[in-house]
């Protein structure tokens, strides 16, 4: 059996709220359930809360929460794994054996239901032996980076590497967050996940935007509305007719 496991702890740091923010007139976590639905790969979605607002609020949207994550599994600490880890345990305790397990990032309204397709196909393609990653491109070489003082001096982190064409450099990729997928061996205890062996899809810069804070939040909301308004060819004309 297949699930997806949505995280969606009540704390946020950087953005109050960020997992059920206002997202363009529906609370952000409303895309991750819409695309897991959608997607109609998924035998259980599964929110995994400490926040009793928002269990109420995904159930008020049709996704029943089977139990709330414990305090201890809920700080900024606490790494993704082992909530994976702890809610297929949930379930195994309850007679719910799940196979494939999807990662949903709560904040991702960018994305669509093709994309956890594509995802799950590429995953199958490689016989469910390597867990699955989105990527997207580095905009510029990875070379190039610097690293930046308090005082605003930047130090290059591969010193002489500007010199080199960008034609002449590899390209690098980066995690780019909205979801990933494992197999349950994957995640055994006693088989801890490495950051190597992970096959991957690719996602465009327009879709691979990490809501963390509110810049982030801002070109989200940008390239959703942009979307929209470029699928509405009377909008499109009418908006461009006003900047004339």
């Amino acid at each position: 059996m297949k699930i997806a496991i949505i995280p969606a702890r009540a704390g946020s740091k950087r953005i109050a709220n960020k997992n059920i923010i206002d997202f363009c007139g529906k609370p952000m976590i409303a895309y991750a359930l819409d695309a897991a639905g959608r997607a109609n790969l998924f035998d259980k979605v599964h929110v995994s809360t400490d926040s009793e607002h928002i269990k109420t609020l995904v159930e008020d949207m049709g996704c029943v929460v089977d139990f709330m994550r414990p305090v201890h599994l809920a700080d900024d600490q606490t790494g993704l794994i082992a909530v994976l880890q702890w809610v297929l345990e949930e379930y195994s305790s309850m007679g719910l054996e799940f196979q494939d397990v999807c990662c949903l990032m709560p904040s991702c309204p960018l994305i669509d239901p093709g994309d956890i397709v594509k995802g799950y196909e590429k995953y199958l393609f490689h016989e469910k032996q390597f867990p699955l990653h989105v990527v997207a491109p580095y905009p510029v070489p990875i070379e190039w980076a610097y690293r930046k003082s308090e005082e605003g001096f930047l130090t290059p982190v591969n010193a002489g590497m500007f010199a080199c064409r960008s034609q002449d450099l590899p390209k690098a990729y980066f995690e780019s967050g909205p979801f990933s997928i494992f197999h349950r061996s994957h995640l055994l205890r006693d088989n801890p996940v490495s950051d190597e062996n992970f096959i991957s899809i690719m996602l465009p810069p327009g879709k691979a935007v990490d809501i963390d804070d509110a810049d982030g939040l801002r070109l989200a909301q940008q390239l959703y509305l942009g979307r929209k308004v470029a699928g509405n060819p009377e909008l499109m004309q009418q908006l461009c007719s006003e900047t004339e």
